[in-house]
């Protein structure tokens, strides 16, 4: 247990923050110089967020390699990170005994001047963020956007006040915030993920459901179950707006409409224009950019301006993204595909057969959706990280399954793999930390080995 140059006084508001990571060290960042009395506390001996926290070290307590029992015992309020479980047994405690418990989403809630648009789901959640980001700036509005994707939503404060907030949350995010009132919101889909934190799939989607506290605009996914049963359980009169990858039913809903054999991105029966000139691939990017138009109808974003910006979006890093061209075989970086609701999407949105590279740590996920788009989609799969068995046991008999050590061991099988025409995708269907330190890092590695591959097949 460490504790750095402070104690904690007895005269201002005594605050907690429990997780000095990324997360962690924006609040501490955020209440610092303000009149409250400031100490934090992380299980890791060296969190993520400690060398960004040596400016601190003179005024807020520290105590690492450990929770601190009395820390917690003597807070007034405590302001826990996202990658901390509420289960934990001195937050349940501090709970019991009516401190105040509450997460950096919150935080920022209490002090934003700008509506937030809050944009949640098991897959698409940063594509939909930062293509909904590009519309409003597109229209002319001034836009910050952050949360779970890039900047932590309290260093958001620091800029000029926007027109609005575009908020990516997390489940472990909403699950702290209880003052949410964003004037849209939508969750995009619901599928298996983080069932090592939660007791069921319907534990999870109750969590995800909590974007569409208040009384702001819902934005529907009309093809997913899970979240059309969220919106038959809104209060009665708030307005709706509604996705689907069918054709739209009236003004309210976007979707598609088919015209001399061309699928167009429509809202009602107004078509606004083929699916062809989004830059982005894959059936889950156009239900992405559906969602995307949605909520920038919400917001009152002009059409013009927001077909502008899918025309222009490229896509994100580490999601589907085209790396290469070998052998005539493609190869796509998913790396952000941490989950098997993410990995089916990315196989449906290749174009062609696909060797799939997956694997990592599995989060308890349930494997067994892979199977039918595994026995269309997949011509092969290389397995790696610590849960590959587990995830060859949904695999392997509806396609070959082969295991490698390693990314670049992973790359070379691929690519024996492979026949022209296939497309090789990485999108592992696993968290990454039994390998790597993120999942940008994962990317990053299977794009080195590609492109490592790439240089032995030039002339």
């Amino acid at each position: 247990m460490l504790e750095m140059n402070h104690k904690m006084t007895a005269t201002a508001k005594r605050i907690l923050v429990v997780g000095l990571g990324k997360t962690g060290l924006s609040v501490v960042r955020y209440l610092d110089q303000q009149d409250v009395d400031l100490a934090v506390t992380d299980t890791r001996a060296r969190p993520s967020g400690l060398p960004g926290f040596e400016p601190y070290v003179s005024r807020v307590a520290a105590f690492l390699n450990g929770f601190d029992q009395q820390a917690f015992a003597s807070a007034d309020e405590i302001i826990v990170s996202p990658g901390v479980s509420l289960a934990e047994p001195l937050l349940v405690q501090a709970r019991q005994e009516g401190i105040p418990i509450y997460g950096d989403i919150e935080l920022f809630i209490r002090n934003a001047q700008a509506p937030i648009i809050a944009i949640t789901g098991s897959n698409g959640k940063s594509t939909v963020t930062s293509m909904l980001a590009v519309m409003g700036r597109q229209a002319g509005r001034q836009i910050l956007a952050g949360g779970n994707l890039g900047t932590p939503a309290l260093e958001l404060l620091s800029e000029p006040v926007p027109d609005f907030y575009v908020l990516e949350l997390s489940s472990f995010q909403l699950e702290s915030t209880p003052s949410l009132n964003a004037c849209a919101a939508v969750v995009l889909n619901i599928s298996a993920d983080h069932m090592d934190r939660y007791d069921s799939l319907g534990d999870y989607a109750d969590i995800k459901e909590r974007i569409y506290q208040g009384d702001g605009v819902q934005v529907i996914n009309d093809d997913d179950i899970r979240v059309v049963a969220m919106a038959a359980c809104a209060q009665p009169g708030r307005k709706h707006l509604h996705f689907t990858m069918a054709t739209p039913a009236d003004k309210n809903t976007f979707g598609l409409l088919n015209a001399a054999g061309e699928d167009w991105l429509a809202q009602g029966q107004h078509a606004l224009m083929p699916v062809t000139e989004l830059r982005v691939r894959g059936r889950h990017n156009v239900a992405n950019a559906l969602a995307a138009l949605a909520l920038g109808s919400a917001a009152g974003f002009t059409e013009q301006a927001m077909l502008q910006a899918l025309r222009k979006f490229p896509g994100l890093p580490h999601r589907s993204q085209y790396v290469a061209t070998i052998n005539q075989v493609d190869w796509y970086n998913d790396s952000k595909g941490t989950n098997p609701g993410a990995t089916k999407a990315a196989i449906e949105g290749m174009p062609g057969s696909v060797v799939l590279i997956a694997g990592g740590e599995s989060k308890g996920a349930d494997f067994s959706s892979l199977r039918e788009v595994a026995s269309k989609k997949l011509h092969a799969a290389v397995l790696i990280g610590r849960d590959a068995a587990v995830l060859a046991d949904a695999l392997q008999d509806v396609t070959q399954v082969v295991f490698a050590e390693n990314m670049e061991q992973a790359v070379v099988m691929a690519a024996e793999l492979a026949r022209a025409g296939d497309d090789v995708l990485l999108s592992p269907a696993c968290a990454s930390f039994d390998m790597y330190q993120d999942y940008q890092q994962r990317g990053d590695d299977f794009v080195e080995c590609v492109r490592a591959l790439q240089q032995e097949f030039k002339p």
